[in-house]
């Protein structure tokens, strides 16, 4: 699996279920990557969707434990397990966790890719993703020339688990 994420120099991701940054290449970015595949993410990230519509030409699996909710537009999972159980029948190459904080911590280990759009910059967050630069099974495989858009400075990275070798 793979995740998405966009992140501020302290790994903070969101304030109040809304992103810290609305930077439309990276839009576009998480566009390109996610589109005809299986997104994953929790309820309070497809509710932060316009309208709080699943995306378009994607799978979108929603995990959530809350019995009361129901949607018909949408896989909805209550548990990792039960997770682990419907992506058995969807490329999990192709499957990208898209947040939020929560789920983002959960799946994150069982990636090994991540595509992690960095803003020079920093914000009030009450989210943060893992920060991958202090995690040994992670390194920095890619990364684009620094690009701007309005105030901001961002870049685009690919973070790869690193494989070690048995013994």
């Amino acid at each position: 699996m793979k995740a998405i994420v966009c992140v501020d120099n302290n790994w903070g991701i969101g304030k109040g279920n809304q992103l810290l940054y609305h930077i439309p290449d990276d839009m576009k970015y998480f566009k390109e990557k996610t589109w005809g595949s299986t997104v994953v993410m929790g309820l309070n990230t497809l509710k932060s969707f316009p309208g709080g519509n699943p995306l378009k030409n994607r799978v979108n699996i929603v995990l959530c434990d809350d019995d009361s909710f129901y949607r018909d537009d949408i896989i909805l999972v209550k548990s990792i397990d039960e997770l682990n159980e419907v992506l058995t029948e969807y490329d999990t190459n192709n499957t990208f966790i898209i947040g939020g904080a929560s789920v983002y911590r959960q799946l994150v280990p069982l990636c090994n890719t991540v595509y992690v759009t960095k803003v020079d910059g920093s914000k009030e967050a009450d989210v943060f993703f893992p920060n991958l630069d202090e995690d040994n099974r992670w390194i920095c495989s890619e990364e684009s020339e620094e690009m701007d858009y309005k105030d901001l400075k961002y870049k685009f990275t690919v973070y790869k688990t690193i494989e070690t070798p048995e013994e």
